[in-house]
Order: C-alpha cells, then sequence, then structure tokens
C-alpha cells in the first residue's frame, strides 16, 4: 500500500487530489495538510511514501518543506504538484530533493500513475519540467564541481551499480555512497539516480580506475 501525503493551501485542490486516489487498491491517503509546516511534522509521524507538494503556501513554502521532508526521510519520494512550470522553480524544487514535478492540469489516472512510479523509485515529470531540466544539463558542464570520489560514484551508478555494490567496489560504507550520491544528484540537478547514470553516459563519465 502506498501511503500518500498531500500539502496545497487551496482546499479545492486538495479535494480534487483526495478524490483522484481514492479507490485505488493500492493506494492509502494517510494526511492532506494545507502548509508546508504541517506537511514536515506529518511526514515525519505517518511516514508516507509519496507526498504531493504544492509550491505556493503561506510560512513554510514548499521548496523548503521539500528539502526538510527528504532531509528527514530520505527514503520519502516528494512529487511537486503545482501550477507553476517556470524554469528556476523546476530546478529549485529538483535541487531541494523533489523527485518529480507535476502541473494541477494532469489528469487523476496520469496522478495516480505518478504516485506509483514515485513510489517505485521514478522520476515523473510534466513534459514542461522535463524540458527545463533538459535545457540545463545542456547549458552545464557540472562534472568539474565534483569531488574524486564522487565522480567515482558517478561512474559507477552509470555502470548500474547499486549502492551496496558501489561501496564495495570503493571500500567504503554503504551510508557513505548514500551522501556521495546525494551530492552527486543535487550538483548535477538531477531528480535521482537513472537520470544521473543518462547524465554520466551522455558525457562520457568512464569507470573508476
Amino acid at each position: 500500500m502506498i501511503r500518500v501525503l498531500v500539502a496545497d493551501d487551496h482546499a479545492v485542490v486538495r479535494a480534487g487530489v483526495e478524490l483522484a486516489l481514492t479507490g485505488h487498491d493500492d493506494v492509502e491517503l494517510t494526511a492532506s495538510v494545507s502548509s508546508g509546516a504541517e506537511a514536515v511534522a506529518l511526514a515525519r509521524e505517518r511516514n508516507p511514501h509519496v507526498v504531493l507538494m504544492d509550491l505556493e503556501m503561506p510560512g513554510l513554502d514548499g521548496i523548503e518543506a521539500t528539502r526538510q521532508i527528504v532531509r528527514a526521510r530520505a527514503e520519502t519520494r516528494v512529487v511537486i504538484l503545482t501550477a507553476f512550470s517556470d524554469r528556476p522553480r523546476v530546478l529549485r524544487a529538483l535541487d531541494a530533493g523533489a523527485c518529480g514535478y507535476l502541473l494541477k492540469d494532469v489528469e487523476p489516472d496520469d496522478l495516480v500513475a505518478a504516485v506509483r512510479a514515485a513510489a517505485a523509485g521514478d522520476a515523473p515529470l510534466a513534459p514542461k519540467a522535463a524540458a527545463s531540466v533538459l535545457v540545463e544539463l545542456r547549458e552545464r558542464h557540472p562534472s568539474d564541481e565534483l569531488t574524486r570520489r564522487e565522480a567515482e560514484v558517478l561512474a559507477l551508478l552509470g555502470e548500474g551499480l547499486p549502492n551496496k555494490a558501489i561501496a564495495g567496489r570503493l571500500r567504503i560504507s554503504e551510508r557513505t555512497v548514500k551522501a556521495h550520491v546525494s551530492a552527486v544528484l543535487r550538483t548535477l540537478g538531477v531528480a535521482d539516480r537513472t537520470q544521473a547514470a543518462l547524465w554520466a553516459e551522455r558525457h562520457g563519465i568512464g569507470n573508476p580506475q
């Protein structure tokens, strides 16, 4: 069962999202809140698998709420659900740790599919958000900003290795690998390890020696 928390300050939007999530055997609405602060508090209390997060909310906004949730519960997947598709917001949200970015005109069935995808470790992105990410990746060459160890981790991500295998290859702990992976994702500006692996392939990041 996929536990979902919804955070949006508009009651009508929350009601629509709740309705879209209703009636699915594998999806459970665990909380529906109107602020970022409530989202952070209930994410810690109820351990949702997926958070559907609005960006513009009074007090703690969706970006900072996302950052705090991901920092406290790395296993929780935050998907932004917003009306804004401009590039700076998309990139800030992904940089804060969101794994996906959807627009509020998404069809109900597509929203549920995105929840399932996020829970499975994928990165659901609206086409406009994906375009923003691709433009950013084309314009940047952030591999120069990686440390030697982070570059080694990125190369092994490119091989499709899980954290345990990377830890064994580099003779470091899985916890250290996890920290390096998070740093790599932030530096590259990508949402998950799959995107990092594709980035490594596109940019010819070779295997560490």
